[in-house]
């Protein structure tokens, strides 16, 4: 049964977002108008927050999946007292406005990811409950709770269907993730259609094969129930829960059930309809009762009480624990600890040297025993990659009988560990970085194939899009790689990952750029950080005869110049083709040539640097320019100009041994000298 204040509190959120898209005229209503009880429940019987403090380290994390629903959150965040006032949420979808079309972190307090794309919400849960497991397990003591909240979902049909949600249900199922409870919105439609026409399987079954606790309500308006069911998944200590509400999208009005009522205002006359025939007055709009109010902002006082609690515990567990705490603070704050550099190698010359995937694995072991927030792994590649933490262990649950209890690095098998075995499954581990992220107390690393980021483009515009720290660490970045032929080979990968806003892109040329690209990574804490790293070894430069390798964080320096003179040609190039460059600039130096080469691993980091300095790196009076890279040309004329050239991949990799595809893709010495002579040719034909 619902008593009256229920309900009344329930037709608030209805109509508050209800009004919100009408005034707009612009907005998804029916998700609102369906969900609101259960959001109603969640709210305010079991989700532990303080809206005066949205950042408090141990609330409970909460994400709305369906991010087109997202005037129900505004209205939830307004009525329990966070800073969004009802002239805010009036601004629903204008510009400057705090509550955006959909939820954007950053932009809206309380909003903890960014929402919209489906799956990728409730693959962000997932990974805020991979961080709560793993902090609990590395803080908490016998009578000491550091860490201790939960992490709440609500998902849609679209968030189900969707390969990413798939892909980290079934991470989750396998972690055995207990304080992970989604709500299904179940309400049988879609953006064009009924589910009928392409949603057919048992939605339950499915998700018990992965592992879950489901319970299903067949009624999405009746309270106890769904209060039953909350109070089952609280108690579900070894799977995460997945709660089937069935309700109806647009619940009330005359397009009850019908996919109409998804993603467009109801009009002025359906929303006097719906408020008549759910008994709530048709004027004023905006309306929100005093009683149901008060009944809301009880969250102040009950948040403001959770965190003192929590304080006091704290100051408890600093006198007893007195380390721990100390990293426990450190990593809540972001801040990187001190000393955490001070085992960063620097690699000797070396003619040979090494995969700058090698160097990336070693600095990361060098750095992760003083860095605890440093966690990831890899989509089953860290043979591969590199990237495994040695002797850090493995996060998983405590094995069941009979399972292995060393893991597989032999550093055993627990929540505590930090790495991440994410399986064949890419989307999902972009997705859960960047939950882990979103959650805090965590600098995550995910990595694979850079062929494969393709797979991963979505979580990757969503972390830089929220402004996340996160590293993605993408090895085999060219067609170097060999023998696996064209479906591993990137080409136009580098081109369309510089294309994404605020993702700061990173190819070093040898192991000490690959050190300092490391630094830039963990430093950078308003943006992803991407590192495009070999198969291949690459000769180790001696910097005793080239620049310093510390130029990296400028995106590109003078590597070499030409002595006693102006330079008559640029060469540029990024990652392994700068000791190409190289060998090439020496060539033509022999013939009197005049030769800068410039190393430029990050276009992101030289476009953040003055004019200035931009120029002193490219003169604008040396317009003759070769850039050289191991993949699509585009976007490189803004380096080089219109009198200059670049040399690079216009067509897919082929199955070759590595030397044989640099040869026939005309990365050679020989060729890029030529290039070089055809340019100053052409130049010269210009000044004649």
């Amino acid at each position: 049964m619902t008593d009256q204040l229920d309900q009344q509190c329930i037709n608030t959120l209805r109509f508050l977002s209800v009004d919100m898209v009408q005034k707009a005229d612009s907005g998804h209503p029916g998700l609102p108008l369906g969900a609101a009880p259960m959001a109603y429940v969640l709210w305010t019987r079991f989700l532990k927050y303080n809206p005066r403090n949205p950042q408090w380290p141990d609330r409970d994390r909460f994400v709305l999946s369906p991010g087109h629903g997202s005037a129900l959150l505004y209205s939830l965040l307004f009525v329990t007292g966070y800073d969004l006032s009802l002239d805010d949420i009036r601004q629903f979808r204008q510009w400057g406005s705090k509550a955006p079309g959909h939820p954007e972190r950053g932009h809206t307090p309380g909003v903890e990811v960014t929402t919209g794309p489906l799956g990728q919400g409730m693959a962000n849960a997932v990974g805020m409950a991979m961080a709560e497991a793993q902090l609990a397990a590395r803080y908490n003591r016998d009578g000491h709770t550091p860490v201790d909240h939960r992490t709440w979902a609500i998902v849609s049909d679209g968030d189900l269907m969707e390969g990413v949600a798939s892909e980290a249900a079934s991470l989750a199922g396998h972690l055995r993730l207990g304080k992970l409870t989604c709500l299904y919105d179940d309400n049988y439609v879609t953006l064009s259609a009924g589910t009928d026409i392409t949603f057919s399987e048992n939605r339950a079954a499915r998700f018990e094969a992965y592992g879950w606790h489901t319970v299903t309500v067949a009624d999405g308006n009746d309270l106890a129930a769904i209060d039953a069911a909350l109070r089952a998944a609280c108690t579900e200590t070894a799977r995460p829960s997945l709660i089937l509400v069935r309700t109806h999208l647009g619940y009330g009005s005359p397009e009850q059930d019908s996919f109409k009522s998804h993603g467009s205002a109801l009009g002025a006359d359906n929303v006097r309809k719906t408020k008549q025939k759910l008994g709530w007055p048709t004027e004023p709009d905006f309306l929100v009762p005093d009683e149901a109010l008060a009944h809301f902002r009880k969250a102040l006082e009950l948040g403001a009480r959770d965190e003192a609690a929590w304080n006091e515990r704290m100051s408890a567990y600093a006198r007893t624990f007195t380390d721990l705490s100390r990293e426990f603070q450190s990593r809540s704050s972001g801040e990187l600890p001190p000393g955490w550099d001070a085992d960063i190698p620097v690699f000797p010359a070396d003619a040979k040297g090494m995969a700058t995937r090698v160097a990336g694995g070693k600095l990361m072991n060098a750095i992760a025993p003083r860095l605890p927030a440093l966690t990831g792994g890899s989509a089953d590649l860290d043979p591969s990659t590199k990237t495994a933490l040695k002797g850090l262990g493995d996060l998983n649950p405590p094995p069941l009988q009979g399972e292995d209890e060393q893991g597989s690095d032999g550093g055993g098998w627990s929540y505590a560990g930090r790495n991440l075995h994410f399986g064949v499954r890419e989307h999902a581990m972009g997705a859960v970085v960047n939950g882990l992220a979103a959650h805090g107390g965590f600098i995550p690393y995910g990595s694979t194939f850079l062929i494969f980021s393709d797979y991963m483009r979505p979580p990757i515009r969503l972390a830089a899009l929220m402004g996340l720290h996160v590293v993605h660490v993408f090895t085999h970045d060219s067609i170097a790689l060999g023998e696996d032929g064209p479906t591993h080979q990137p080409v136009e990968q580098l081109a369309s990952l510089r294309a994404i806003p605020k993702l700061t892109v990173i190819r070093p040329c040898d192991a000490n750029e690959t050190a300092v690209a490391w630094r830039v990574a963990l430093e950078t804490r308003d943006r992803p950080v991407l590192l495009a790293l070999t198969r291949q070894d690459l000769p180790t430069l001696d910097r005793s005869r080239y620049a310093t390798a510390d130029g990296l964080r400028r995106g590109a320096y003078v590597l070499s110049d030409a002595p006693h003179s102006k330079p008559a040609l640029i060469l540029i190039a990024t990652g392994s083709e700068v000791s190409l460059i190289l060998q090439a600039a020496e060539r033509l130096q022999a013939e009197g040539i005049a030769v800068r080469c410039v190393s430029m691993p990050s276009w992101e980091l030289f476009d953040a640097l003055p004019r200035a300095e931009r120029d002193a790196v490219l003169p604008p009076s040396v317009p003759t320019r070769l850039a050289v890279e191991l993949g699509a040309v585009q976007g490189w004329h803004r380096y080089v100009g219109d009198r200059g050239d670049v040399l690079g991949v216009e067509r897919f990799g082929a199955s070759a041994p590595a030397d044989a595809l640099l040869r026939e893709y005309g990365f050679t010495v020989d060729n890029v000298c030529a290039r070089a002579r055809a340019l100053l040719k052409a130049a010269g034909a210009r000044e004649s």
